[in-house]
């Protein structure tokens, strides 16, 4: 099966252990994550070919990170080299009515200062069949942003089908632009679409009727116009996946999604996740199960994003960016095993 190429920044990730306040740790787990790195980590574990591209400095940290990305079985041969600094963010991880906090510290991240022409993307694209990026990247920088932008076109004039989430940090826009401004000529290349209410809101002004995220409970069907409005905004858009999470409280979240092919709206089954170990990197762990899926279940749009979520709901119960399930405990989930009964 061809490569799956996704672009973006990975960070060191600095996390409070257990449920600790950034102001009374002493001591920090270290890890990495971010969001295209995340989808690359989640495929190459389902066994399919994934490439990530980045920019990192030229320092033991980065190396580390390369190294481990390899060992994950990412191909890293395309990563460049340059630049300040790899990002940081800290994580401090919330509790019942107590929500998790990030601090971001990548501002002069060797990404951000990336430039069209750096990358050559038509040898980043040999042996391609899928592109995948997130609003996180063209957030970063103009020049990440117009990377990014240059990526796309590229995979659209290969025949290369394009993914998005939608991704919408309103913190990150710091560099003079707005989400507003950049990112419709971006998503216009995409051939599949993913966010969430939020997103679709936020950027787009679009947004979904009788739903209130924060009573704990969402209305699929009332998902379906927000679909519609994004593909008559962007018509080369095949599918729209919006992430359906009811938040209950900082451990006891409610999980599926839907998509819309143009012609018929897919629910996904809904997950009560009660105990939350770890919720970052669950959006990207939902598009990582939603690519496999797609690919692999070809024609099956319902399986495809069943796999998404199920794939979601258990990198819920694992620390760090990373979702590290294998497809046979995706697909038992997806079955109706839920009982976390002892593997022997």
């Amino acid at each position: 099966m061809n490569t799956i190429v996704t672009f973006g920044e990975v960070m060191l990730r600095l996390a409070t252990p257990g449920y600790q306040r950034f102001q009374q740790t002493s001591q920090y787990e270290a890890t990495f994550g971010g969001g295209e790195a995340n989808v690359a980590v989640s495929l190459a574990n389902y066994g399919l070919p994934a490439r990530f591209v980045t920019r990192l400095p030229q320092n033991d940290i980065a190396d580390a990170l390369v190294n481990e990305l390899r060992g994950l079985q990412v191909d890293t041969g395309s990563i460049l080299r340059g630049g300040e600094r790899l990002g940081i963010y800290f994580l401090e991880t919330g509790s019942v009515s107590r929500a998790s906090k990030v601090i971001y510290d990548r501002a002069h991240s060797s990404i951000s200062t990336i430039q069209p022409g750096m990358v050559d993307w038509d040898a980043v694209f040999e042996g391609a069949r899928w592109f995948h990026w997130t609003g996180i990247t063209p957030a970063i920088s103009q020049g990440a942003a117009d990377v990014c932008l240059e990526g796309i076109r590229k995979a659209n004039e290969k025949g290369i089908t394009v993914s998005c989430d939608l991704n919408f940090r309103k913190n990150l826009w710091k560099y003079g632009k707005t989400a507003q401004e950049v990112m419709p000529a971006l998503v216009e290349g995409c051939d599949v679409i993913l966010g969430n209410e939020e997103d679709a809101e936020k950027v787009f002004g679009i947004h979904p009727e009788g739903a209130d995220v924060t009573s704990g409970h969402v209305d699929a069907a009332g998902y379906e116009s927000v679909c519609r409005q994004l593909m008559q905004r962007f018509p080369r858009a095949k599918k729209v996946i919006i992430t359906l999470r009811g938040s209950i409280n900082a451990n006891h979240n409610s999980w599926s999604g839907v998509l819309f092919d143009g012609n018929q709206l897919f629910t996904a089954p809904t997950y009560q996740i009660t105990h939350i170990v770890d919720r970052v990197g669950g959006g990207d762990s939902f598009m990582g199960g939603l690519i496999y899926g797609l690919l692999t279940y070809e024609g099956d749009d319902q399986k495809a994003l069943n796999f998404a979520a199920a794939a979601s709901c258990l990198k819920h119960t694992i620390r760090g960016d990373y979702n590290r399930v294998t497809v046979a405990e995706v697909e038992k989930l997806m079955a109706g095993d839920a009982s976390g009964r002892v593997s022997r």
